[in-house]
């Protein structure tokens, strides 16, 4: 199989945006993540941290879940909340990068925006907890006492933002082509494995 996009989810202090990042480093091939932000902040002058705020107040109503699905299959965004609105414009954006050739992509549901483009793969990165404990105090400067509450609110926000968005379970392993360990393959093992998709 010829791959032409990473659709990349991850758990918090997994390495997940390391690896992507070093993955379009080695490969050339460009990499959208907070890209995906700058883009619905910059075409409707929303301010990136109000796009967030929106983010996560999505990811608390089981009736958005429904309303927004119903509104994202229509394509139709006039009558969607602003929470329905951003997720919509984000979807826009992917596919918009998408379009100017092979990529790879870090969260945002990217594959619910990509699930109609072929050779998309779908992979979900994670670690075991003390590995990313560890790695959010070292690289992310979260403080020693503060690191398993962090990762555990971060994983639970980016898993209710899946589900509302996508009614998928964010760690459901059938959602997924490819899991990665990274504290067992390290993170350029983890790249390492990604490069042979492409």
């Amino acid at each position: 199989m010829k791959c032409s996009y990473i659709a990349i989810e991850r758990e918090y202090g997994s390495g997940g945006t390391e690896i992507a990042r070093k993955l379009s480093e080695e490969t050339g091939i460009p990499c959208f993540g907070r890209e995906i932000l700058e883009k619905v902040s910059a075409d409707y002058g929303i301010p990136i941290s109000q796009i967030e705020k929106y983010e996560e107040k999505a990811t608390s109503s089981f009736l958005y879940t429904l309303y927004c699905l119903a509104r994202a299959q229509s394509g139709d965004d006039d009558l969607t909340s602003n929470e329905g609105k951003i997720f919509l414009a984000e979807q826009a954006a992917i596919k918009a990068f998408a379009e100017r050739g092979r990529a790879i992509f870090l969260g945002h549901c990217a594959a619910e925006a990509l699930k109609d483009k072929p050779n998309t793969v779908k992979v979900f990165i994670r670690g075991e907890d003390e590995d990313k404990r560890l790695r959010i105090i070292r690289d992310y400067g979260i403080d020693e006492d503060r690191a398993y509450e962090t990762m555990h609110h971060i994983d639970k926000r980016r898993a209710g933002y899946y589900y509302a968005n996508t009614a998928n379970r964010f760690d459901d392993i059938n959602s997924y082509d490819l899991i990665l360990n990274s504290s067992a393959l390290g993170t350029d093992g983890c790249v390492k494995i990604l490069k042979t998709l492409f």
